[in-house]
């Protein structure tokens, strides 16, 4: 603005630009100060003069009309919300400099920049306090208008009047910078908005995402608890089978020699205990066979390999010992064996067959057509286990919560990508809606 009107009005030198802060303190700051070269084609801008409306400003409180001290325009300028023209400065009643210093100013206008309250919604809240002027009255209660600003132009000696072509420039001016701050304004606030919008959005989120990672622990959790089931139909069944054969579980026999060995072996008592630990650790585990044999790989090879490292064995001890593990491993798939199962006449072939197919399916995720299947199965009275009905009724059970936990996660997903990205059509309204704000500002 003020370099539109240095370079347009010729009889116009130097401009400055006052910013007027929030009420009530009403802070007054000189922002920055143009003053355009002889030749009228450059502008020189800062604060090069002292002021007390350099930062951080002068409170309203000081600069006011006050019984004792100078007038100042821009009190007027402020408090009446209207313009102050100093066409005569040697008359000039608010001429701070004539007042105290007894000097004359430049000849000059001080307009100020307005701004309705209804734009700022500045007066939808009851509390608002208004500044008060030295008698303590209210001002600005009773207009339409803030004061956000104050523009000083100074002019060549004896070219200004009040009302002259120049004052209505600046006014016209004024006005214009009052609707591009309110602008400004309603950017800023817009920009709040959106990060406001996104800071939530991503609060959201987290708390959706929390959700989510509580429903998929608890769908681990219940996967477990499913396999855990199933582990145990499968003890069972081995227990069915060996029963019928009249003979001791193996698996049971196997860990108690396992156990003799340790004790009998040459070592500290450390590795002792931790071999007889790892021994029946795996009695106590439903694994799969094939799971089974390679934890026995782990924990209880790398036990015995590590005890022979330390404390070298005779070698008839140690091959004892290494027959007596894969007698063991042995022992493991006795319930698939197809001989074993065979043998076994208490359950028809068909039966046997998909019995022992879905009890020992390897899976480590929700399977629910399996499942069905599993419970279809045990409602068989041939099937002789003797937890058949409390299993079934179990599985069942854990099926329908497993279901449920699917259906969460699949909501908090659904949930997650809507709050992030939005919805389809909530995207092209917005699109259309942005082209006809377009439009409409072309």
């Amino acid at each position: 603005m003020i370099a539109t009107i240095l370079l347009c009005l010729p009889n116009a030198f130097k401009g400055t630009i006052y910013r007027v802060g929030k009420p009530p303190d009403l802070i007054s700051e000189r922002i920055t100060s143009g003053i355009v070269s002889a030749n009228r084609r450059e502008i020189s801008w800062g604060l090069p003069e002292k002021s007390q409306y350099n930062p951080p400003g002068k409170p309203w409180v000081e600069y006011r009309d006050a019984r004792g001290r100078p007038l100042e325009a821009m009190a007027w300028c402020v408090e009446k919300q209207k313009s102050w023209t100093s066409e005569e400065p040697k008359t000039d009643a608010r001429s701070v400099k004539l007042q105290v210093e007894g000097t004359m100013e430049d000849f000059h206008h001080m307009e100020p920049v307005l701004v309705r309250k209804a734009d700022l919604r500045f007066d939808m809240y009851n509390g608002f306090e208004y500044p008060t002027n030295d008698q303590g009255v209210r001002i600005w209660q009773n207009t339409d208008y803030l004061v956000v600003a104050v523009i000083k132009i100074h002019f060549q000696p004896n070219t200004i009047r009040m009302g002259s072509h120049e004052t209505v420039v600046i006014k016209r001016l004024s006005r214009s910078l009052g609707t591009e701050l309110l602008s400004l304004q309603l950017r800023e606030d817009s920009l709040k908005a959106m990060q406001k919008l996104a800071k939530d959005r991503l609060n959201a989120c987290n708390i959706l995402a929390d959700s989510l990672r509580n429903a998929i622990t608890k769908s681990g959790l219940i996967v477990s608890l499913m396999k855990h089931e199933i582990g145990y139909l499968r003890d069972q069944w081995e227990h069915l089978i060996l029963e019928g054969r009249k003979e001791q579980n193996g698996k049971v026999k196997a860990v108690k020699e396992l156990n003799l060995m340790a004790e009998a072996a040459e070592s500290t008592g450390s590795f002792k205990h931790d071999l007889i630990e790892a021994h029946n650790r795996l009695l106590d585990l439903s694994f799969l066979p094939e799971k089974a044999e390679n934890w026995i790989n782990l924990q209880v090879e790398t036990k015995w390999k590590n005890l022979f490292q330390e404390f070298p064995q005779t070698e008839e001890r140690a091959g004892a010992i290494w027959q007596a593990i894969e007698k063991l491993k042995g022992f493991l798939y006795i319930g698939k064996d197809p001989e074993t199962i065979r043998l076994y006449d208490k359950m028809p072939e068909e039966l046997k067959k998909e019995w022992v197919d879905l009890i020992y399916r390897d899976s480590d995720r929700f399977d629910p057509v399996m499942l069905d299947s599993l419970i279809k199965l045990l409602a068989n009275s041939a099937i002789a286990v003797p937890s058949r009905e409390k299993s079934r009724k179990a599985l069942i059970q854990l099926k329908a919560l497993a279901e449920n936990m699917s259906q969460l996660e699949r909501n908090t997903n659904f949930l997650l990508r809507q709050v992030l990205n939005g919805s389809d059509k909530n995207t092209s309204r917005t699109d259309a809606t942005c082209g006809s704000h377009s439009s409409s500002d072309a």
